[in-house]
């Protein structure tokens, strides 16, 4: 190693360390911008066609107005922030032992930021997954009983989410686009990682200090995360998707579902406001125990899943296969339907990763001059 590469990484904090400094720098990140998360949701996930939402200053204002910012722009804040502190508090722990381990056995630095972030999200991945899932539909959905936006959900709460999903559709279906997810995050945290550590020797070197300052730290931090963004834009567009997609077998229960003052518990594929209910009254039966059937086979929809009765219309995929999805993006709505949301993605995770990042930076100065465990230095 050279002299640049032995200087960063000869602090190396405690694991608790970096776990509480990553936990409470991501989570922060996050929840800073929740809302703008929303907003992307919000033009990934609209199923009208043409959509709804359109530019991000439009759609922000639009739901800020119709909805409000509680159940409206910070919908699925609760799950969002359970899976963001303790996903990111195993990614970091995951990290920081990864990249020690392959460093300290020889492996390039940059290979071993960029594999190190690969693990660290798949160790993370069997919590941030689910919540991720009840964030994104909550998100969708917007407030309980939308009149303004039909997104095929209608969930009172983050618990009745989980019990309605887990009735209706199952426990695993928590887990819908997982491989979706995997194939996203996985290559953005490595990237923003090899990104970020790459960045940050360069400034080092050019400093020549390890402190290198606030602005560059945001620099860094920032478009580390902006660049992993906007690349892996097509494969959050297809988790989005998956996610948030109604089970076509689902679909019928939109009449059934209309009144809840009556008692009955919407179901995820619930579409209040959709159609009249005295259009499907001589389906009504049928529907109803169509879906009882557990699905087998979730599909995912490019076309407009929202405004048509007819599944036929719709091109669907089997949603394990997301290199399809992106395939039939393309083919339904060209390069474009690739980037739908690339502008609050890139917006988000700029913002979000140089919030993260300098504060685990800052939190990591602060744990070392207030220990709460030895360093491995010492």
């Amino acid at each position: 190693m050279d002299a640049t590469t032995t200087d960063i990484e000869a602090a190396r904090p405690p694991y608790l360390h970096a776990m509480l400094a990553g936990g409470f720098g991501g989570t922060t990140g996050d929840m800073l911008m929740h809302s703008l998360d929303t907003v992307k949701t919000r033009q990934q996930g609209d199923p009208h066609m043409p959509p709804k939402y359109t530019s991000m200053g439009n759609t922000y204002y639009t739901i800020w107005r119709q909805e409000g910012i509680r159940r409206g722009l910070y919908g699925g804040v609760t799950p969002a922030f359970l899976g963001s502190f303790s996903g990111t508090v195993i990614f970091f722990g995951t990290y920081e032992w990864s990249k020690r381990l392959m460093i300290d056995a020889g492996i390039m630095p940059w290979v071993s930021y960029l594999s190190a972030g690969f693990v660290a999200d798949l160790a993370a991945s069997p919590v941030y997954v689910p919540s991720e899932v009840l964030k994104t539909r909550l998100q969708l959905q917007g407030r309980y009983n939308n009149p303004f936006f039909s997104s095929g959900y209608n969930y009172r709460s983050t618990l009745h989410a989980i019990r309605v999903i887990s009735k209706t559709e199952g426990v695993s279906a928590l887990f819908h686009g997982y491989r979706a997810t995997l194939w996203r995050d996985i290559p953005f945290s490595g990237l923003q990682f090899a990104f970020y550590e790459q960045e940050q020797k360069l400034a080092k070197a050019f400093i020549g200090s390890r402190d290198i300052g606030l602005p560059l730290e945001i620099f860094t931090g920032a478009t580390a995360g902006g660049m992993a963004g906007v690349i892996t834009c097509p494969l959050d567009v297809v988790k989005t998707r998956l996610q948030t997609q109604v089970d076509p077998d689902l679909k019928p229960t939109a009449t059934v579902a209309t009144s809840p003052i009556h008692g009955s518990t919407p179901s995820p594929g619930a579409r209040h406001n959709a159609i009249p209910a005295s259009s499907e009254t001589s389906h009504a039966t049928a529907s109803t125990q169509h879906t009882l059937q557990k699905a087998t086979h979730r599909v995912i929809s490019t076309s407009s899943p929202s405004t048509t009765l007819k599944p036929h219309e719709a091109v669907t995929l089997d949603t394990a296969s997301t290199i399809e999805g992106l395939r039939i993006i393309y083919r339904t709505e060209g390069f474009a339907g690739w980037f739908r949301g690339v502008g609050p993605r890139a917006v988000w995770t700029s913002v979000q990763s140089g919030t993260m990042l300098v504060l685990y930076q800052t939190f990591l100065r602060w744990f070392e001059n207030h220990p709460l465990v030895q360093s491995e230095d010492d």
